[in-house]
């Protein structure tokens, strides 16, 4: 009977995790906990969106757990590339935060959880099952208030902005010049900057620091 038990689990199915956050330690405390778990694998790791999505059209993983907030291309975007590019591919995403926003535009680019970074060790692997299992799964703490806010937003002004104007949007907002979002998206000066000036007159922007407010509401950046 051990035998046949043993033989049994070897042949489980096994849920395949690419993890996503730009935080090492995040990354190894996750890897003890879900490799501890008969039924989980990780295939890989992301430190950033830009690598989750990358990653995630060559691991083909189930699931992704995907940080929010990331730097040059964060946990939201990335997600919305990922699920476009992979529509089998499930998305948990971790945030430190409650708020509403936070939930609802995650949620809107396509993730099926969202999971606070102080949930505990059981909530990270009833997460990850839930979803995996083709359920939904949000944090204990973020409340029936939050999904209600998220069902009344059915529009958004940011959803006038293509992807590269939205990817363009958060880089301004952390702070980088033409320049520099020119070199890491290998595009032109002359290109970002026209796409700086589309994204200010479709949102209604009049300056840097309008910009700024308008990625913190949405999420963009932290």
């Amino acid at each position: 009977m051990k035998f046949g038990y043993r033989s049994n689990l070897s042949k489980m199915k096994r849920t395949r995790i690419l993890l996503a956050d730009d935080h090492a330690v995040v990354r190894q405390g996750f890897k003890m906990i879900l490799g501890a778990q008969a039924d989980m694998e990780i295939v890989g790791e992301a430190a950033n969106g830009r690598e989750a999505v990358e990653l995630g059209a060559q691991l083909h993983p189930d699931i992704v757990v995907m940080d929010v907030a990331m730097p040059e291309l964060n946990g939201i975007e990335a997600t919305r590339r990922l699920i476009a590019a992979n529509p089998h591919i499930r998305v948990i995403a971790l945030s430190m935060h409650k708020d509403s926003v936070y939930v609802r535009e995650i949620l809107r680019a396509g993730a099926r959880g969202y999971l606070l970074k102080d949930s505990g060790a059981d909530d990270l692997v009833k997460a990850i099952r839930a979803v995996a299992g083709g359920e939904s799964y949000l944090s204990p703490a973020v409340s029936n208030a939050v999904l209600d806010d998220y069902r009344k937003h059915v529009t958004n002004p940011i959803d006038l902005l293509t992807s590269r104007e939205r990817e363009v949007l958060q880089m301004l907002a952390e702070g980088k010049t033409n320049k520099e979002i020119a070199v890491v998206l290998n595009l032109s000066v002359y290109t970002v900057d026209a796409h700086r000036g589309r994204i200010m007159e479709k949102l209604n922007l009049h300056s840097i620091n309008e910009l700024v407010r308008f990625a913190l509401r949405n999420g963009l950046i932290d």
